[in-house]
């Protein structure tokens, strides 16, 4: 149980955080349903449990209010509109989302997925607890309309500037090197922020992901470590409970295995999946 000493937060005036048990390590966080045998979340370390599937599906599996942090990075619907601009970008990065057809979905069908998405963000997550998501510039407003209609309230818009991004067509037009976050608190206006008395600005900065990051597969939109463990370290606390439901090559994941969070991981594309374990299991056993 922790202590009320040991946590540094930013609460709400009049708010006592409560201690409370690792309901993680007791088995309820993840309910199966009635008419299923045993659950599809794989217990891959004593702090992480990942699924193979559609996140609105599993997501259902996970018990109301038992998770503290949401943290993710959903597909941008941006697959058809970059290959109508002509970049010819499939000859200029390997594996390049545009091309990997998992980003393909109708406008109208995308917007389905991403309400579904947040009406089981709003179930998984505590009262004041913390969603942030990276997306598309182009997206921000629809991503902010969709949560507000789930009882999410919106904090801000930030920025990360890649400091190496790839000068594609720097010859005709501004390098694009700058991908957008969004911050929502869910049923409540203030959370978990860990700041430790110091000004945290809504500009983050690093490189790109380093080919070490990268040792058991490579995923075209895979986010750095330090980007993740910025975020994690800020918006939860050691033991807290976070999940991503788009986890991709599994970065969330091996951020909070090595901040001390527990980690609830959902990938449809079985490729990534199987890389997220692997990076996953092995960051465990260091």
């Amino acid at each position: 149980m922790k202590n009320i000493s040991d946590i540094n937060i930013i609460e709400e005036p009049n708010n006592l955080y409560l201690p409370r048990y690792n309901l993680f390590n007791q088995n309820v966080i993840i309910n199966p349903k009635e008419d299923d045998t045993q659950t599809k979340f794989e217990s891959i370390t004593s702090n992480s449990k990942i699924a193979n599937g559609d996140c609105e599906e599993l997501m259902a599996d996970i018990e109301s209010e038992s998770v503290d942090l949401i943290l993710t990075d959903p597909p941008f619907n941006l697959g058809s509109f970059m290959r109508k601009r002509g970049t010819n970008l499939v000859k200029m990065r390997e594996n390049q989302f545009a091309y990997a057809g998992w980003d393909d979905l109708e406008y109208e069908e995308w917007l389905m997925k991403m309400s579904a998405f947040f009406k089981q963000s709003n179930r998984v997550l505590r009262k004041k607890g913390s969603l942030l998501l990276f997306m598309s510039l182009i997206k921000i407003e629809s991503i902010i309309n969709l949560a507000e209609e789930n009882n999410f309230y919106y904090k801000t818009v930030g920025i990360w500037h890649k400091t190496n991004p790839m000068p594609r067509n720097m010859n005709l037009h501004f390098v694009n090197s700058t991908e957008a976050w969004v911050y929502f608190i869910n049923e409540g206006t203030t959370g978990t922020f860990n700041n430790n008395k110091k000004i945290i600005h809504d500009f983050i900065e690093s490189s790109l992901t380093p080919q070490s990051e990268k040792k058991f597969g490579k995923h075209p939109t895979q986010k750095p470590l330090e980007i993740l463990n910025h975020f994690t370290k800020i918006l939860s606390n050691k033991g807290d409970v976070v999940c991503d439901p788009f986890m991709g090559s599994g970065s969330t994941g091996v951020s909070c295995e090595l901040n001390d969070r527990q980690f609830i991981g959902i990938e449809l594309n079985e490729e990534y999946y199987n890389i997220s374990k692997n990076r996953i299991q092995d960051i465990a056993v260091k």
